[in-house]
């Protein structure tokens, strides 16, 4: 330890064999030595880290443009939870971590943050500003902070998700799929499923309603049926009849519209095939016949309608010798 410190340590505890009990005065300056040297102690044995956080008006700060999460689907509705905990905290409890543009600062985490304290000050709650740790990171340590942070956040779709890592595998990976999961600790199957999912048809991704009902699953279950042509164009098909329904007022929810983009890529049902063979009774080839058919022990008769009433009883006369002779 240092000079310094050991003068503090000195300073603080030198007395301590002292009869007389020290004045509070001089118990709390003491007090204070002692905090201070601990806390010295601790940045020397880098057991804390210093971080300075600065309280800013929102509007002084702008998204990422590589930010994972769509800004633009950020509602009153969807950031309620955390509105109303910022409201009741007094202010907001975790910084944002930026970055500095300029005379602003880019959002790299927090848009939601961002989005709940700009919503208080525009509803009358102008005491409220935005916590935000500047820090300087290059745009790959901002892509995997900002990955790290939301990985496992729900609020986030697995499509916005998916868009953010087919960017960076190209944009800091070189095309590298196995290069990228280890640099995100993740497996390489898991990211390809992602990145399959990125690869989804436009007219796919128009068809639902919002890129939040799109599922990591779903580019699983029509990746195989896009592969083929005879059912990747059906698919597509049908995707467009549904950006036509949408557009006419139509809402379909997720579920629905994975369910038709499967469906039309099935084919159709064969029609049931009529039953063939069969022994025919008549009383000359010039009459419609009556049709005798039997499936195990059950006998079933079958005859136009229009048979006329000579010709139907010749051939059940028929039907009832030749019955006796089997």
């Amino acid at each position: 330890m240092s000079k310094k410190h050991d003068a503090l340590y000195d300073d603080v505890l030198g007395n301590l064999d002292a009869p007389e009990p020290a004045p509070a005065a001089e118990v709390a300056r003491g007090s204070r030595f002692l905090k201070r040297s601990t806390t010295i102690a601790d940045h020397v044995t880098g057991e804390i880290e210093e971080k300075t956080l600065r309280w800013v008006d929102p509007a002084d700060c702008v998204m990422w443009d590589r930010h994972n999460r769509a800004y633009d689907l950020l509602t009153e509705e969807n950031c309620r939870d955390l509105i109303d905990g910022i409201r009741a905290q007094g202010r907001q409890e975790f910084p944002a971590i930026v970055r500095r543009k300029g005379e602003r600062y880019e959002v790299i985490c927090g848009a939601r943050r961002h989005f709940a304290v700009s919503w208080l000050r525009a509803n009358n709650y102008t005491q409220f500003k935005y916590l935000i740790d500047v820090r300087d990171l290059t745009d790959e340590e901002a892509f995997r902070l900002a990955d790290i942070e939301n990985r496992d956040r729900e609020d986030i779709s697995d499509y916005e998700r998916a868009i953010d890592y087919a960017d960076a595998i190209k944009r800091y990976y070189g095309g590298k799929q196995k290069a990228m999961a280890a640099r995100l600790e993740v497996s390489p199957p898991w990211l390809s499923r992602y990145l399959a999912l990125a690869d989804l048809p436009s007219d796919v991704v128009k068809a639902f309603t919002s890129i939040r009902d799109i599922k990591e699953r779903h580019a699983r279950d029509l990746k195989p049926l896009l592969a083929r042509p005879e059912t990747g164009q059906l698919v597509l098909e049908e995707a467009r009849a549904i950006i036509r329904e949408q557009a006419r007022g139509t809402t379909l929810d997720g579920f629905e519209v994975i369910k038709r983009l499967k469906g039309a890529a099935r084919p159709a049902p064969a029609p049931k095939p009529r039953p063939v063979g069969g022994k025919e009774f008549r009383r000359h080839m010039a009459d419609k016949p009556v049709t005798m058919r039997k499936k195990g022990r059950i006998v079933t008769l079958e005859f136009d309608a229009d048979i006329s009433d000579g010709a139907l009883q010749m051939a059940l006369d028929k039907f009832m010798e030749d019955r006796k002779k089997s």
